[in-house]
């Protein structure tokens, strides 16, 4: 069993605002818009940087989804930003007809997701914004797990052909990737290997797994974690050749159950390779305001529901 080393705590907005910075100097034609909240979303820097590439457009989120459509046309990569909630359910109607219908080379980049943006409570929280965008046709949904992973996706997703959905946060967590690991769109990352059952993790629960990982080693039972980033393609090989070998699953993400990360794994498997699952998530609530990591015991979305979850469906494949 491989224990990851924490390399620092750092927010994932934070990884964003690097990568963003980043790209900007890789590729003349990235372009950024935010929705004032420019400072929020760490995009400040790559607006300093860059002023004649940057577009301030204020609080009109709608605006600046229908102006991202057009400076796409123009031949550019328009980077917009602001909190989840607003980067989804405020201006769906303008991702559906002026971006994703026609493929448009846009990047939705959305801070402050899930139930860990804490005291700013339900209305901010949005916990259906994954399943809003994987709806969409060739929409690709991507969920960051740390800094430097949002970091290397931010970068990534540049010259990835199409509309993109960057899901990150803001509170401090964990830092276990690598710097220099490669973000390969699409494909899942495992990070330790086992034979009783794997848990696919996505977000800010992926460090949440690999704490469950050493606690279940501990009990005797040998857990396979794959960080599932992508979520949209999803990794069917992955998924499935992983399965094929433990015979159980448990899913674990910062996001309703309907429509999530383990709505998207019993699919595949009910398909393709039938088999026992347990999904840690929101289960048909609305969150509230609160510090995260109260937030997160309080939903069930901490390490110990994970170790349980792992513990059922063993019992369940048995």
């Amino acid at each position: 069993m491989r224990e990851y080393q924490i390399l620092g705590h750092a927010d994932t907005r934070s990884g964003f605002g690097e990568g963003l910075l980043a790209v900007g100097k890789q590729n003349p034609d990235v372009v950024a818009l935010s929705a004032d909240l420019t400072d929020s979303l760490k995009m400040d820097a790559f607006a300093k940087a860059f002023p004649d590439r940057f577009i301030q457009v204020g609080i009109a989120e709608a605006n600046m989804m229908s102006m991202a459509a057009g400076l796409a046309i123009g031949g550019k990569i328009p980077y917009t930003g602001t909190f989840a909630n607003f980067s989804t359910g405020r201006v769906y109607d303008q991702i559906r007809q002026c971006i994703a219908y026609s493929g448009k080379q846009v990047k939705i980049c959305a801070s402050h997701a899930g139930l860990t943006l804490g005291e700013d409570g339900a209305t901010h929280q949005i916990l259906e914004d994954i399943g809003l965008m994987k709806m969409l046709p060739g929409m690709t949904v991507i969920n960051t797990c740390d800094f430097n992973q949002t970091k290397a996706a931010t970068i990534a997703i540049a010259s990835h052909a199409g509309p993109v959905y960057l899901r990150f946060g803001r509170p401090k967590v964990p830092i276990f990737i690598a710097p220099d690991m490669p973000f390969v769109i699409g494909k899942g990352l495992m990070l330790q290997e086992g034979n009783d059952v794997t848990i696919f993790a996505t977000g800010h629960l992926v460090w949440k797994a690999l704490q469950a990982g050493v606690i279940l080693a501990q009990k005797g039972i040998s857990a396979e974690i794959i960080n599932i980033h992508t979520i949209k393609p999803l990794d069917e090989e992955c998924v499935i050749r992983s399965v094929q070998k433990t015979g159980c699953v448990v899913t674990a993400e910062e996001h309703q159950r309907n429509g999530g990360l383990g709505d998207s794994i019993a699919q595949c498997l009910a398909l393709h390779h039938p088999t026992p699952i347990e999904m840690i998530a929101v289960n048909d609530q609305f969150g509230e305001s609160g510090k995260p990591e109260e937030l997160l015991v309080k939903y069930h979305l901490n390490t110990p529901d994970i170790v349980a979850a792992a513990e059922r469906v063993v019992g369940r494949k048995i």
